[in-house]
This record gives C-alpha cells, sequence and structure tokens, in this order.
C-alpha cells in the first residue's frame, strides 16, 4: 500500500504540476483575447442576469438554479483551506496570482457556459444533458466521440472516488468532532485501530440521509437545494470576513501591500519557498494559480454540465452567467479569506496548517467575540461547503455516468452507491482514494480544454456579434 500511495502521489504531482498549471492560465489568456476581455467589459451585465432569469427558454432550472448548482461545486473547503494553505506554502503574494488566475479563468468559465447552451441535448420530455462530452462530440464531431467519452470517465471517477464523496464528508465529521469533542472522549466504536465518536457517526449519518433525500431527486431537487442553501453561506462567510475587516480596517492597506510585494518576491515567509527573489515570486505564483485553479475549477469542465441544464435560449447570456460563478468564489470569498489570513499574520505562525490558519485569523481579528464563537461560525461555514460541494459533485458525476450509459435504471443505481460512498466516507481514511480523485479531477481539464481552443472561433464570432447588435438589451 505504501508503494501504491508514492505511485500515486507522484502521479498526482504531475498531473497537477507546472505544465497543466500553464495551460489552463494560457486557455484563459488566449481566450481572453478572443472574446475581447468579456468577463471585465460585461461583469457588470452578467451580475445583473445572474439574478434575473429569462422568462422563455428551454431547460430544467432558471440561470440563477444552475449557478448555485455549479457554485455548490466550487464553493467548498477551498475557499477556507486551500487559501491558507496557498498562502503559507507561496506566501501573501499567492493571494495576488490567485486572483489573476481567477480573472482570466473568468474568460475561460465563459466559454464553457457558452459551449454548454449551444450544443447540449434536449429530449421530448425535456430532459437536458449537456457539457464537454456534448460540446466535443457535437461541435468537434464524431470522430472526437472518443475524447467526449474520456471526459465522462474522468469525471464519473473524480465524482465517485471522492472529490465528492469521502473527501467531503470526512471534511464535515472532523470539522464538527474538533468543535464538539476534540479529545475523541466520546467514542461510538473502534476500527482498525482507530476510535469513532459520537460526533464522527452522528454527523455522517445526518448528512448521509440529507444527501439521498437530495441527490435522489435529480437536478430539480438539488438546484433548489442550492439556490437556498449556496447564497445563504457565502453570506454567512462574506459578512463574517468583512467584520474582521471593519474591525482591523487600518491594517487593510499594509496587507494589501504585503500582498503586492510578495506576488513580486518581496516577501518570504518562514514556509515560502527559499531561493531569493525569483524562488519567492515563483513559489507565490504556482501555489497562488493551482489553488485558484482548483477552487473555482475553471477549465475543468464541471460547470458547463450545471449550466446546460440551465432554462435559456441565449448562448451568451448563459456564458456571461456562468464566468460569475469564477468571480464569486475565487475574486470575492478567496480574497476575503487571504486579506483575513495577512492581517492577522496567520500564515507566518508556525505549528498552524490548513484551516488552523484561517480559525486563528478569525480569532485574532475579531477579539472582542469569545473564541468559540469565530470557531463555532468557520466549523459551520465548513460544513455548509463541504455538503453542497457533495451535491454539486453528485450533479457532475451523475451526468458523466448517463452519457456513458444512456440507461435511466442505472443512473438511479448509481445515484444510490454515490450516497453509500458518502455514508463510508468518515471511515475511509486510505489516502490512495484521495490522491487517486485527485488526478481525474485534473485529468478532466486536457480534453475540456482541447475543445475550448477548438471552438473558440465559434464563440468569439458570436459573442462579438452578440454585443455589435445589442442583444443583450432585450433584457432590459
Amino acid at each position: 500500500m505504501e508503494s501504491l500511495n508514492k505511485i500515486l502521489e507522484s502521479v498526482d504531482n504531475f498531473v497537477w504540476g507546472i505544465p497543466l498549471i500553464l495551460l489552463i492560465i494560457f486557455t484563459g489568456v488566449y481566450l481572453t483575447i478572443r472574446v475581447h476581455a468579456v468577463q471585465v467589459r460585461h461583469l457588470g451585465k452578467a451580475l445583473k442576469f445572474m439574478v434575473k432569469s429569462e422568462k422563455s427558454g428551454e431547460g430544467e432550472v432558471s440561470s440563477f438554479g444552475a449557478l448555485c448548482t455549479a457554485l455548490s461545486a466550487t464553493i467548498g473547503t477551498g475557499n477556507i483551506v486551500g487559501v491558507a494553505t496557498a498562502i503559507c506554502a507561496g506566501g501573501p503574494g499567492a493571494l495576488f496570482w490567485m486572483i489573476i488566475a481567477a480573472v482570466f479563468g473568468m474568460a475561460t468559465k465563459y466559454t464553457e457556459g457558452f459551449l454548454a447552451i449551444k450544443y447540449r441535448t434536449i429530449d421530448e420530455k425535456g430532459h437536458v444533458l449537456g457539457g464537454p462530452f456534448y460540446y466535443i462530440e457535437k461541435g468537434m464531431g464524431a470522430k472526437w466521440k472518443w475524447l467526449a467519452k474520456l471526459f465522462a470517465v474522468f469525471g464519473l471517477f473524480a465524482g465517485i472516488m471522492g472529490i465528492g464523496t469521502i473527501t467531503q464528508i470526512s471534511g464535515i465529521t472532523t470539522a464538527v468532532q474538533n468543535y464538539f469533542d476534540p479529545n475523541v472522549t466520546h467514542i461510538a466504536f473502534s476500527l482498525g485501530g482507530l476510535n469513532y465518536s459520537w460526533a464522527v457517526v452522528t454527523v455522517g449519518l445526518a448528512v448521509t440521509v440529507c444527501t439521498a433525500l437530495v441527490v435522489i431527486g435529480g437536478i430539480k431537487r438539488i438546484s433548489k437545494v442550492s439556490e437556498i442553501v449556496v447564497p445563504f453561506m457565502a453570506v454567512t462567510y462574506v459578512v463574517f470576513a468583512l467584520t474582521l475587516m471593519a474591525c482591523n480596517v487600518r491594517s487593510i492597506p499594509a496587507a494589501v501591500s504585503e500582498v503586492l510585494r510578495g506576488a513580486f518576491g518581496g516577501v518570504q515567509g518562514a514556509r515560502a519557498a527559499a531561493g531569493g527573489v525569483l524562488g519567492a515570486m515563483l513559489a507565490a505564483m504556482q501555489n497562488g494559480v493551482a489553488r485558484g485553479i482548483f477552487s473555482n475549477e475553471a477549465g475543468l469542465g464541471s460547470a458547463p454540465i450545471a449550466a446546460a441544464a440551465a432554462r435559456t435560449k441565449d448562448t451568451v447570456r448563459q456564458g456571461l452567467v456562468t464566468m460569475t460563478g469564477t468571480f464569486i468564489d475565487t475574486v470575492v470569498i478567496c480574497t476575503m479569506t487571504g486579506l483575513s489570513i495577512v492581517i492577522a499574520g496567520s500564515w507566518a505562525k508556525e505549528g498552524l496548517e490548513g484551516v488552523a490558519v484561517t480559525m486563528d485569523a478569525f480569532k485574532s481579528g475579531l477579539p472582542f467575540l469569545p473564541g468559540t464563537v469565530p470557531s463555532f461560525v468557520l466549523m459551520i461555514c465548513l460544513v455548509f461547503f463541504a455538503f453542497t460541494t457533495i451535491l454539486g459533485w453528485n450533479y457532475y458525476s451523475s451526468r458523466c455516468f448517463e452519457y456513458l450509459t444512456k440507461s435511466k435504471t442505472a443512473l438511479l443505481v448509481y445515484r444510490w452507491v454515490y450516497v453509500f460512498a458518502v455514508l463510508i466516507g468518515p471511515y475511509f481514511t486510505v489516502s490512495a482514494v484521495w490522491q487517486a480523485a485527485d488526478i481525474f479531477n485534473g485529468l478532466m481539464a486536457l480534453p475540456n480544454i482541447v475543445a475550448l481552443i477548438a471552438l473558440s472561433g465559434v464563440v468569439a464570432k458570436e459573442t462579438n456579434e452578440y454585443f455589435k447588435n445589442k442583444t443583450y438589451l432585450q433584457y432590459k
């Protein structure tokens, strides 16, 4: 098992290494040029369209519902733990590169949302299926169907093997246990030499039941739950972070300066990579970009699977709505987390890592609150973030499964298998499974990026005509 873990770790590091990161960033830059920086010029329209659904159009859920479904998968532990990890490894400058990657990633997400609507399929019962597998097959031609199936296989395994199940439920139960029973004094049972508390068992069962009640109902039920939970959890976390910054408003300019200097090698923490100015800059860039992509999933091909279900007939409009997901996830929420950590200086404290860094930042930045209050709020946010990720990735992976099998009966069985994976997740600690899921998650990007670049001419042409003719005026 140890040798298998080493092999998977090497493959994981290779898949999520510099080549893939550069490829995703290059794609974002290239698409930004092709669509004339639509993510900057029309961000205002995108935010307006986000909350204003179309009155007509085919689809299963509203554009806002499709966005919330996508956000349910992207807004997760990466916004809390991933940002802290990036800043600890690459210094405060990692936050700058995370934001830069997100800005270009918005053009990628725009293209994904556009293509999802243009090439989706809708049967006679109104059932929608779309995403990279269909814009590869229909947009690039039948001879590329093997590439579409390859994407679906990667997405299926990424969801069922941990990204949406084991890692998320483990994160939920660990967060609850660390708050209510950190010393594991209330043991429910022991398994394989490990003790499991009643907090883990109770919360694990509760989340499994909630997951089953939602995912068995399909996209419409997932969308309805996401439309309620996602805005609630995002607003709660942002308000909490804004309160911290309001209480430390005089420290914000210094924190921003530290981020900017760190982005170009001017700040090296004890845990940032050595190697002088260039080494610090590269560490900040690599960690910021990698964690940013992992958080907002721009280029991975997951978001267009949800976007395809939107009740709309306008490709450009849905592209704009889809790209707001990256803006909310990274430019807003990750920036809030990062600034909070830099303001409090928690990233440079020895002995802290992961969620403990963010926890320390909120405790230090909100000294007027008892330490249990920030801890409780952060625990609740982690629980909701992880739970919605379970829901979002169920939808992604089940759509991949449906594309491969075309069987409604098999799809129902798959959903129950997914629920079972959530059930056993808290007691399944084999790191090989987590690394394998991470590998498949990264591999999804390869066939998707091929399609985005190949079909960028179609996107550019129709986007430019759309704004030239001011088609968007019909939504005012």
